[in-house]
C-alpha cells in the first residue's frame, strides 16, 4: 500500500526561514492573548501585573493551527486562490485571531485593535475576558463561519459551504478529538455529493496530535495503515505530514500542498472541460500528526506538557503567584525572538506581511465568510399561482405539502441560473409530498448509477442522505456562504439536530450585533409527518416538542408558523424563504386535509398571525362570546371546527368565537416577542374573561409560557399532546391526547360558567361518543365513519 509522505526540499532557505518566522509571530500572539494583560513585546522583564488574573484559552491545538494557515497562506498567494479556512478544533481562537491579525483585517475590522504595540496590548487583553471576545472562533473572528463550541460539524460546514461555489477552496481542519464524534465519521460521506464540474473543492485536513482534555484520541492512536484504509475506505486519498522538527516539516507541507492543489486542479478541470464524469473523484486530504502544543514547555514542574494532554488548555497556570511558572512563560515567549518578528512600533515586519495575501485572498477577508455580501435575493413564483379555490370550508381535502412543493418546483427552477437554491432533507422529499421538484432537477448523486434508479444525478440540487446531522450542517454552510435554502424533515426526528439549532441560533444572534456581518438567509424548517398523522408509525415518531426549543431563544430570531391549509402554507413558506437573519420552522401535515380559506383570506391571516374566524363565530359581534375555542396546527383546527359544529348543533344558543393562530409566538406580548399583538388586541380576540379552550399542536406548557403575563390567562385552558401515543388510527391519537372534537367541547361545556347543569344529556351523548370510538376502533381498525366523513355544517 501507498503512503503518501511528501520530503523533497521545495522552499529555499530563504522562503523556510520567512515562513518559520510568520508561523512563530502567529504562535506568540496565540500565547499572548492567553497569558498577558499588557507588555505584550516583553520590552520589560514578564512581571506578575502583566499577567492575566484568570487564564482562559487553548494552546495545545493552536500551533498546528497556525502552522496550517502559513502554508495556506503561501498557496494562495502563489496560485491566486480562493480559500476559506475551517476551524473544526473548538479551541483554535487564537490561532484564528492572530493570523487574521497578521494579515491586516482584523485592525481593519476593529480600527480600536490597531497594528501597534498598544493595538497588540489590546488584541491581548480582550481574548477571554469580561467585555472582550470568546476563546473559539466565534462570530466576532473574521473569516470564520463556523464555531467549535461543540465539536463534529467542521466538515459538514465546508462541504456547504462549497456547493455551487466553483471556485471555492475549503480548507477544512479536523481535530481529532472532533473526529470522535458521530456527526463528523458521517462528514466523511459528503464527498458523494461534491460534483466537481460545478462546485469547489474540499480539503479535509485531519490535525492529530494525539490528545484530547486528558485522553489519547482513537485516531491518533491508530497507525497509519489503518488510517490509509479508513481514508481510502472513505473514498480519498490521504497525504501525511508527519513529525516535529519545524524545518522538516515546512518543507513536507509545502511540498504536499503543492502536489493536492495540482491534483485538485486536475479532478476540476477534467469535470469541467466536458469530459464524461468520473463517479465519485478520489479528492485528497491531509493527516498532519504534530505534537500537542507544538513549539510550547516540554516540561512543567516535572511533568510532560508538549506532546501530552497537559497542553491542551494552559500549559503553566501560575504564572502569577509562582515565579519559576513565570520564567517558563518569559523563557516560553522569549523564544520566538520578538524582535525579529515586529518592529519598533509593535507592527510585523514588512518582509512577514508579504507572506499573507491581499485584499479578498486574505482568509479573514474572503467574502464567502461572511456570506451576506454575496447574497442575492430569491426570485419566487406568485403564489397565487398555486391557490386551491375554496368555495365551501372544508370540503376539499387537499395535501397542503404537495402544493407547497409546486411552489418549491418552480421557485427552483426560477433560480436554476443563480444556482443559490436547494432543499435539503433525510430521504424524504418525495415522502412529504414535494416530490414535484424532481420535475426540474434531481437528487444529487455522484457515485454509480444504475439504469432502473429514479430522480438520480450528479448535477441534482436536491441533498438528500438519511442523516438530519449533514442536512442541517450542509445547509447552515450554504447559507452562511450567502445562498438560500429549506430543510424538510419529519417532525420527531428533527430533534436530532436540536444542539445544532441552538449554535447557528446563537450565531444569528451575536452576528446582529455585529455591523461587518451581513445578513444571511434564514434558516427554513418545513416539519411535517407531524405527531398527529404519525399513527401509523408509532409513539416513536410521535414528538412535536421541537417548537418549545426554538422558542427559547431570542424573540427576534426565531419564528413558528402553524398553516392550518393550503393557502395559509403557500404564503407561509414564500414569507420565510423571502426573510433573512432568523430560523423559521414550519408544521404542516402532509396528509390529505380540509382547506379553510381563500387565497385572499389566508394573506390577511397570516400577516396578522392570530385571527377570528367570523364564519365559525356568532354572528353577532356586539355580544361577548360565551367561550372562546381557539386553535393552532392543522389537526387541532380541524377537531376544533368539528368540536364547534358539535356544539352549535347540540346547543344552537352557545355564543362561541373561534380563533386561529398561524404565528404561534405573535401570543407573546409586544415586549417580548416583535410579532406579538398588543394586550389591547389580544383582549380584544381572547376576551378579559371568558373561557378560552385552545387546541395546540404541541405540548399544552408552551401556550401557557407563551401567554401568561396575559389578562385572561387563568381562563385559558389548553389541550395538546401529552404523551400519549401508539400505532393506532388518525382520531384515535387525538382521543388518546383529549385533543379530540368530544374533549374539547365537552372541555367547553364545563368550563362556560351554569352550561354544565344545563346540558347533562348533551355531556353523556359526547362521553358515549368517546366510548363508541374506544370499540369501533379496536374492532375495525379504522375510525367511526361519522368521524372519517364529518364535514364543516356549511360545506
Amino acid at each position: 500500500m501507498e503512503k503518501h509522505v511528501s520530503t523533497p526540499a521545495v522552499l529555499s532557505d530563504t522562503e523556510l526561514t520567512l515562513i518559520d518566522r510568520y508561523w512563530r509571530a502567529a504562535n506568540y500572539l496565540s500565547v499572548g492573548q492567553i497569558y498577558l494583560l499588557s507588555n505584550p513585546l516583553l520590552r520589560q522583564p514578564l512581571k506578575p501585573e502583566h499577567i492575566k488574573p484568570r487564564l482562559l484559552g487553548h494552546w495545545g491545538t493552536t500551533p498546528g493551527l497556525n502552522f496550517i494557515y502559513a502554508h495556506l497562506n503561501r498557496v494562495i498567494r502563489t496560485r491566486d486562490l480562493d480559500v476559506i479556512y475551517m476551524c473544526g478544533p473548538g479551541h483554535g481562537g487564537p490561532g484564528m485571531v492572530a493570523n487574521t491579525y497578521l494579515e491586516g483585517i482584523y485592525s481593519e475590522i476593529y480600527p480600536d485593535i490597531a497594528e501597534t504595540e498598544d493595538g497588540l496590548r489590546k488584541l491581548f487583553r480582550q481574548f477571554s475576558f469580561p467585555g472582550g471576545i470568546p476563546s473559539h472562533a466565534a462570530p466576532e473572528t473574521p473569516g470564520s463561519i463556523h464555531e467549535g463550541g461543540e465539536l463534529g460539524y467542521a466538515l459538514v460546514h465546508a462541504y456547504g459551504a462549497a456547493f455551487d461555489n466553483p471556485d471555492l477552496i475549503v480548507a477544512c481542519v479536523i481535530g481529532d478529538g472532533e473526529a470522535e464524534t458521530g456527526p463528523l465519521a458521517a462528514s466523511w460521506h459528503s464527498n458523494k455529493f461534491l460534483n466537481p464540474a460545478r462546485d469547489g473543492a474540499v480539503l479535509p485536513i485531519l490535525h492529530l496530535n494525539g490528545y484530547k482534555i486528558a485522553n489519547p484520541t482513537i485516531l491518533g492512536r491508530a497507525s497509519d495503515e489503518d488510517l490509509t484504509h479508513l481514508f481510502e475506505g472513505y473514498g480519498y486519498e490521504p497525504f501525511f505530514v508527519e513529525g516535529h522538527e519545524p524545518a522538516r516539516m515546512h518543507q513536507q507541507m509545502a511540498a504536499t500542498f503543492d502536489k493536492i492543489f495540482d491534483r485538485i486542479r486536475a479532478i476540476q478541470k477534467e469535470a469541467r472541460d466536458g469530459t464524461p464524469p468520473q463517479a465519485c473523484p478520489r479528492w485528497p486530504m491531509i493527516v498532519l500528526r504534530s505534537p500537542k502544543g507544538w513549539t510550547g514547555p516540554k516540561e512543567v514542574d516535572g511533568k510532560k506538557v508538549e506532546g501530552f494532554w497537559r497542553a491542551h488548555q494552559v500549559p503553566v497556570s501560575n504564572c502569577r503567584e509562582n515565579d519559576g511558572h513565570r520564567k517558563i512563560l518569559e523563557d516560553w515567549m522569549r523564544g520566538y525572538d520578538p524582535e525579529d518578528l515586529f518592529d519598533a512600533s509593535g507592527r510585523l515586519k514588512p518582509e512577514l506581511r508579504a507572506l499573507a495575501p491581499s485584499g479578498k485572498r486574505r482568509m479573514g477577508a474572503n467574502p464567502h465568510a461572511n456570506g451576506g455580501l454575496l447574497r442575492k435575493e430569491l426570485i419566487a413564483p406568485d403564489i397565487r399561482t398555486y391557490e386551491v379555490k375554496v368555495e365551501k370550508r372544508g370540503a376539499e381535502m387537499v395535501q397542503s405539502t404537495e402544493i407547497l412543493g409546486h411552489y418549491l418546483r418552480d421557485t427552483m427552477k426560477l433560480n436554476e441560473a443563480n444556482a443559490n437554491f436547494r432543499i435539503f432533507g433525510p430521504d424524504e422529499t418525495e415522502s412529504n409530498r414535494l416530490g414535484s421538484v424532481f420535475e426540474v432537477t434531481d437528487r444529487v448523486w455522484m457515485e454509480k448509477i444504475e439504469p432502473y434508479d429514479v430522480n438520480l444525478a450528479s448535477d441534482g440540487r436536491v441533498m438528500e442522505v438519511l442523516s438530519e446531522h449533514l442536512c442541517q450542517g450542509w445547509l447552515e454552510g450554504y447559507l452562511l456562504t450567502g445562498r438560500h435554502g429549506l430543510f424538510s424533515c419529519y417532525e420527531a426526528f428533527i430533534h436530532i439536530i436540536d444542539s445544532m439549532f441552538n449554535q447557528h441560533a446563537k450565531w444569528l444572534k451575536v452576528t446582529r450585533e455585529l455591523q461587518w456581518r451581513r445578513p444571511i438567509s434564514s434558516l427554513n424548517y418545513l416539519l411535517t409527518s407531524h405527531v398527529w398523522r404519525q399513527d401509523h408509525n408509532g409513539f416513536s415518531h410521535q414528538d412535536p416538542g421541537f417548537v418549545d426549543l426554538v422558542a427559547n431563544k431570542k424573540a427576534d430570531i426565531v419564528r413558528i408558523y402553524l398553516p392550518p391549509d393550503a393557502n395559509t402554507l403557500l404564503w407561509v413558506g414564500d414569507h420565510c424563504l423571502k426573510t433573512y437573519d432568523r430560523i423559521n420552522v414550519i408544521v404542516a401535515g402532509k396528509q390529505p386535509e380540509p382547506q379553510w380559506l381563500t387565497m385572499d383570506e389566508a394573506v390577511k391571516h397570516c400577516e396578522t398571525g392570530i385571527g377570528i374566524w367570523d364564519w365559525a363565530s356568532h354572528e353577532d359581534d356586539t355580544v361577548a362570546p360565551d367561550v372562546v375555542m381557539a386553535c393552532a396546527g392543522d389537526v387541532p383546527t380541524m377537531e376544533t371546527l368539528a368540536a364547534v359544529d358539535l356544539l352549535h348543533r347540540h346547543i344552537p344558543e352557545l355564543k362561541i368565537r373561534t380563533v386561529n393562530v398561524v404565528d404561534l409566538l405573535a401570543l407573546q406580548s409586544q415586549d417580548q416577542h416583535p410579532h406579538g399583538l398588543t394586550d389591547e388586541a389580544f383582549d380584544a380576540i381572547f376576551t378579559t374573561d371568558r373561557p378560552v379552550i385552545f387546541a395546540y399542536h404541541g405540548y399544552p406548557y408552551l401556550i401557557h409560557r407563551l401567554t401568561y403575563k396575559r389578562t385572561n390567562h387563568r381562563n385559558i385552558h389548553v389541550r395538546g399532546f401529552i404523551e400519549e401515543g401508539t400505532t393506532t388510527t388518525p382520531f384515535d391519537m387525538t382521543v388518546l391526547n383529549e385533543l379530540d372534537r368530544f374533549h374539547l367541547a365537552i372541555e367547553a361545556i364545563e368550563r362556560v360558567p351554569g352550561l354544565k347543569a344545563k346540558v347533562p344529556d348533551v355531556l353523556e351523548s359526547l362521553r358515549a361518543k368517546l366510548v363508541e370510538h374506544h370499540a369501533y376502533v379496536r374492532e375495525y381498525g379504522e375510525d367511526m365513519p361519522d368521524v372519517r366523513n364529518w364535514k364543516w355544517r356549511a360545506a
